[in-house]
């Protein structure tokens, strides 16, 4: 960053006079600092004077104070006789381009506050600087800057796509992940438009993207010679996929595995009885009510199913969404509501409220009020059911109660979570389920080697594990990166992943939702291009 003046630039302007006008405005009269200027047509040096005049420009204000800029500029006449320019204005450029009304330095004052913030928000802050704007004026000025088209790709490129509207309309994003910059937005995802972006823009060496097949076509047929990584991430959140399709169809062997190490823990079997005890009665009644609805739904939709009938008209007879008539269909099981653990405003009072209750005290209005001069801010009834929840599991010294074992979650995302990480505390419930099924011991054994290959970047160990994939559950996994061998082993080798790319595509969603909608592709595109 140059030095800063309080002239547009020293170099060319002189300072004649500074004045005060009114209140609220500075006032600088300015010069040429040269004798001469250069003919813009033969770039011949002259000095001879036609005539003077003046222009108004807007500058940068001074602590919040509007300062005006009167320029005195020169007509002159060029004296070469090959030249047909006979007179001509001097160019200042530095400080005010051709018929601007404000100077150089204001313009790129206020270019960066729109690209930062936007119109709107730009003008505001504009406003609060001193610089009066309004929002319009701001993006007309910024769809003048021009996006600058690289005549090559970069070296190593990142190919992603974002979404306009999620699910349903996309765009693609170009980045050189060596300067960590987005060179160019596509307004849409599509196999052709990138080849076409690829094809007038060669040079490209290493194409880093994810497993969509459009962009490994687009690549392969306008850039061969480019070596493409597939993402590292993308690799590992497929498996992860993979191994939850693969636990959908054992939802009843995980519960049952649960239970089995829930009863172990507690050296008792659940009572039933005792489990609904911290539940009110009629909140137990509804819970049932709503249980019954939705196994009758589930055993509609299984009879639909066992009829032949196609997922799109059971959604529609049945009045639900796909995806869940997917679930249901996959999992051949009827999905249990998770009882969850939700916690009270109360519970930060909870010594205090155990203290009391040792002294003797069970009056929940009195309770009410002490915890009122604590700071609590709920109701009484809030209070009340959370002593009417904790009193039914006191243990007495005369009477002991057995409470329910918490089950773990058998939820197949988050068993596929502790096939994959293996916790200590989760090592009884993995060694369980392993002895209840020879299958999802060999699929846990497979999915973990395959992250170990690939967080260790061991490309030697993968002919021996699509070898053994090949025969289990994880055999279309394997078929899929077979597929796509060159770049799933370049993702082993390169140091280039499509991280770099996601971070950009965050940023977009921030600009792109600042917008409100209401600006066109163009001015996307200027703003996530040529932002810092």
């Amino acid at each position: 960053m140059g030095q800063r003046t309080l002239l547009p630039d020293v170099g060319e302007v002189v300072l004649d006079q500074l004045k005060v006008q009114g209140r609220d405005r500075l006032v600088m009269v300015l010069r040429p600092a040269a004798t001469g200027s250069v003919c813009p047509m033969c770039r011949r040096t002259c000095r001879r004077i036609h005539s003077w005049y003046s222009r108004r420009l807007s500058d940068l204000p001074w602590e919040g104070i509007p300062v005006q800029i009167e320029l005195r500029v020169r007509r002159l006449f060029c004296d070469s006789r090959d030249c047909g320019q006979r007179i001509f204005t001097e160019r200042l450029p530095q400080t005010a381009h051709r018929y601007a009304r404000r100077t150089s330095r204001l313009s790129i004052a206020l270019e960066q506050i729109t690209l930062a913030l936007g119109g709107s928000a730009g003008s505001r802050l504009a406003a609060q600087l001193g610089i009066l704007t309004s929002g319009s004026t701001l993006l007309r000025q910024l769809r003048h800057r021009p996006v600058v088209d690289p005549s090559q790709a970069p070296r190593v490129l990142g190919i992603d796509d974002w979404a306009w509207r999620k699910g349903h309309r996309y765009g693609t994003i170009l980045c050189d992940l060596e300067r960590g910059k987005v060179i160019d937005l596509l307004p849409e995802r599509s196999s052709e438009s990138t080849e076409q972006w690829l094809r007038t823009h060669p040079g490209t060496e290493i194409i880093s993207r994810d497993r969509a097949s459009l962009y490994t076509e687009a690549a392969t047929k306008a850039a061969p010679q480019a070596v493409q990584v597939a993402d590292r991430w993308h690799l590992l959140h497929n498996l992860s996929e993979t191994l939850v399709d693969v636990l959908r169809p054992h939802h009843r062997l995980l519960t049952e595995a649960a239970r089995t190490v829930a009863k172990k823990a507690t050296e008792a079997p659940v009572q039933p009885a005792t489990a609904r005890a911290t539940t009110s009665p009629r909140a137990y009644h509804m819970q049932e009510q709503s249980r019954e609805r939705r196994l009758a739904r589930y055993q509609a939709v299984m009879e639909l199913v066992r009829q032949g009938v196609s997922q799109r008209e059971i959604t529609r007879q049945c009045e639900m969404s796909r995806k869940t008539v997917r679930g249901w269909i996959r999992t051949q099981d009827f999905p249990e509501r998770k009882q969850g653990n939700h916690s009270s405003t109360v519970d930060p009072y909870r010594d205090y409220l155990e203290m009391r209750r040792q002294q003797g005290c069970s009056n929940g209005a009195q309770l009410w009020r002490e915890l009122r001069a604590r700071g609590f801010t709920g109701r009484p009834r809030t209070l009340r059911d959370w002593l009417r929840k904790h009193n039914s599991s006191r243990k007495s010294p005369g009477e002991q109660k057995l409470s329910a074992p918490v089950l773990p979650s058998t939820s197949p995302r988050q068993i596929a979570w502790l096939l994959l990480k293996e916790p200590e505390d989760a090592r009884s419930f993995l060694e369980e389920l392993y002895r209840q099924s020879m299958e999802i011991a060999a699929v846990a054994s497979a999915a973990r080697e395959f992250c170990r290959m690939v967080r260790e970047r061991d490309a030697a160990a993968w002919p021996l594990w699509r070898q053994a994939a090949a025969s289990g559950p994880l055999a279309g996994f394997a078929k899929h990166l077979c597929r796509d061998e060159a770049a799933f082993l370049a993702a082993l080798q390169q140091p280039w992943s499509n991280g770099p790319v996601e971070g950009h595509i965050h940023r977009l969603k921030l600009i792109k939702r600042s917008m409100y909608g209401r600006a066109k592709f163009d001015l996307l595109r200027l703003r996530v291009v040529n932002a810092a």
